[in-house]
This record gives structure tokens, sequence and C-alpha cells, in this order.
């Protein structure tokens, strides 16, 4: 219990990309079993829930970012959408993802970054996991924007913590203003259930 509960407050907590892997490829191994049957993670599949009201091509080509080791990924390809590609900062994580056989491709990426993808590529993308505290911030969501073609689905959510501490909806209230995405929906949702953590569930459509 607590080395479960310490390296969460350790991913929740990191103050640099290069401290996140690190923690991230020390918990890669019992990262399914920690979140899922000990911790209660049920944001994989409330957003995958809400992408999929929206999202009813089954050969969209979606792209998960922050994949870890595949949570959304399997979800998605469960509901039979099997045009998934999967990117994540953490090596030992997508090689987890890799085991599942989910996605048709997997890509090593920093969100924070220009990542090596043209822009209009994706129908949709779908981020869980990633906008939390300790993690990326909200200017990677103009990358995300930049990937997505006109017409397709950017569904995120955002930890209630980091959604408060780093103003995330300054920054997607701007991307609106700015014509590139309108929103959709906005829920607050369970995150997870054992630390009765909620999140937002942003549901937005790319305009331009």
């Amino acid at each position: 219990m607590s080395n479960r509960k310490e390296i969460h407050d350790r991913v929740l907590n990191a103050s640099n990309k290069e401290e996140l892997r690190d923690v991230y490829s020390e918990w890669a191994d019992k990262y399914d079993h920690d979140l899922l049957n000990e911790m209660g993670y049920v944001a994989p599949v409330v957003a995958g829930k809400l992408l999929l009201e929206y999202l009813d091509d089954k050969t969209a080509h979606v792209m998960d970012a922050g994949c870890g080791t595949g949570l959304v990924g399997e979800f998605l390809y469960q509901k039979g959408y099997l045009n998934i590609e999967g990117l994540d900062y953490s090596e030992e994580m997508l090689e987890k993802a890799r085991e599942k056989g989910f996605y048709k491709k997997l890509s090593q990426g920093d969100l924070l970054a220009r990542l090596d993808i043209t822009e209009n590529t994706f129908d949709a993308i779908i981020s869980v996991g990633t906008f939390t505290c300790g993690h990326v911030g909200p200017a990677a969501l103009n990358e995300l924007v930049r990937i997505t073609k006109p017409g397709g689905f950017i569904c995120i959510t955002v930890r209630d913590q980091a959604w408060e501490e780093d103003n995330y909806h300054a920054e997607m209230s701007q991307i609106e203003k700015n014509g590139l995405w309108k929103l959709l929906e906005e829920r607050t949702e369970d995150y997870i259930q054992d630390d009765s953590s909620s999140c937002k569930v942003c549901l937005y459509q790319i305009t331009a």
C-alpha cells in the first residue's frame, strides 16, 4: 500500500521531465495492477466513452497522447477502433503498451516540444492522465490542435488539482477565441476513486 502511494505521489510531484521519466520507468511493471486493481483508476473508460459518443467511424485515425501502458488503447480496441497510434515520453511504458498489441504504431515523444507529426493528421486525439500534476501543462494543447484534422475531436482529462493550479480554462478559452476549436462537452467525473480525486473531461472539435 505504502509503495503504491509513494510512487503515485512522486509522479504527481515530479519537478522535471527527467524525474517523471525515471518514476514511470520504475512503475511500468506494476502500473496497470496498481491503478486499475488497487486504486480505481476510472478516467480511461470515462473519457473513452465520451469520445465514442461523437466518433462513430471505427476506421478513424486516433492518437492516444500520453498512452502509458495502453489503458485507453485497450478500451478503444475492444470497441472495434483498430487504427490507433500511441505516443508517450517513457520508453518503458511504451514497451508495456507494445506487448498488448492494441496500437498500429507507438512513438516516443514530448508533448511540450514540436512532434514529428504532420499537421491535420488525426481524426481524433484522446489524452488521459497526461494533463495532471507534475506532467505537461496546458501549453501542450496547441500541439494537439495542430495535428488534428479540421472537424476532428480532442478529448482530454485534466485532474482537478491541476485544472486550478495551472489555469487550464484560460488556455482552452484562448484557443477557442483564436477560432481553432469549439467546446462540445465539459464534465466533472471521478478520476481515481481510491483518493477521491475528480477530473474535468473535455471534448472539443477542431474548427480550423
